[in-house]
C-alpha cells in the first residue's frame, strides 16, 4: 500500500483536512498520515467545517514531523509554503507535491467570518486532494 504524508506548519488545519479527504476518497487504498513542522492543537474550526462535509475529525490529534523520523513515504504533500521550504531531516519520500494553501487559523473577525475562511480553505484542500488522487491514477500509479 502506498504511503502518503501531508505536511504543514502546525498540523492544526490544512494537513488535517487533507488527511481527512484522502482517507475518505481513497477508500482505504492509501496509508495516509499528516503532521506539522511543530505540532499545535487541532483547531476546533477544522473539526466543525469537516463535520459539515460528513468527515468526523473529532478524534484526530496534531502530530509533529518528528513522529515520522526515519520513515519512507511514496508521496510527501506539502500544503503550505513554510513546509515545502523546510529541511526535513530523516524523512524519506519518492515524490513531493506542493499546494500553496493559505492558513485559515490566521483569519480574524466574527465567528461567522472565521468559519467562512475555514470553509473556503476546506474547499481548496478538497479540490487539491482530488487533483492529487486523479494525478496518481493518471500516472498509472497503483494505489492499492
Amino acid at each position: 500500500m502506498k504511503r502518503v504524508l501531508v505536511l504543514c506548519t502546525g498540523n492544526s488545519c490544512r494537513s488535517q483536512m487533507a488527511e481527512g479527504y484522502l482517507r475518505f476518497y481513497s477508500g482505504g487504498k492509501l496509508d495516509i498520515y499528516s503532521a506539522g513542522l511543530k505540532a499545535q492543537h487541532l483547531n476546533p474550526y477544522t473539526v466543525r467545517v469537516m463535520e459539515e462535509d460528513n468527515i468526523d475529525m473529532s478524534e484526530h490529534v496534531a502530530k509533529s514531523i518528528d513522529n515520522f523520523s526515519n520513515q519512507h513515504f511514496d508521496y510527501l504533500i506539502t500544503v503550505c509554503d513554510e513546509a515545502t521550504e523546510a529541511t526535513l531531516e530523516g524523512i524519506h519520500f519518492s515524490k513531493k507535491i506542493h499546494f500553496s494553501i493559505p492558513d485559515p487559523a490566521k483569519a480574524t473577525g466574527s465567528d461567522q467570518e472565521v468559519e467562512a475562511a475555514f470553509l473556503k480553505v476546506r474547499e481548496t484542500v478538497k479540490r487539491y486532494m482530488l487533483k492529487f488522487l486523479g494525478k496518481a491514477l493518471a500516472e498509472n500509479v497503483e494505489i492499492a
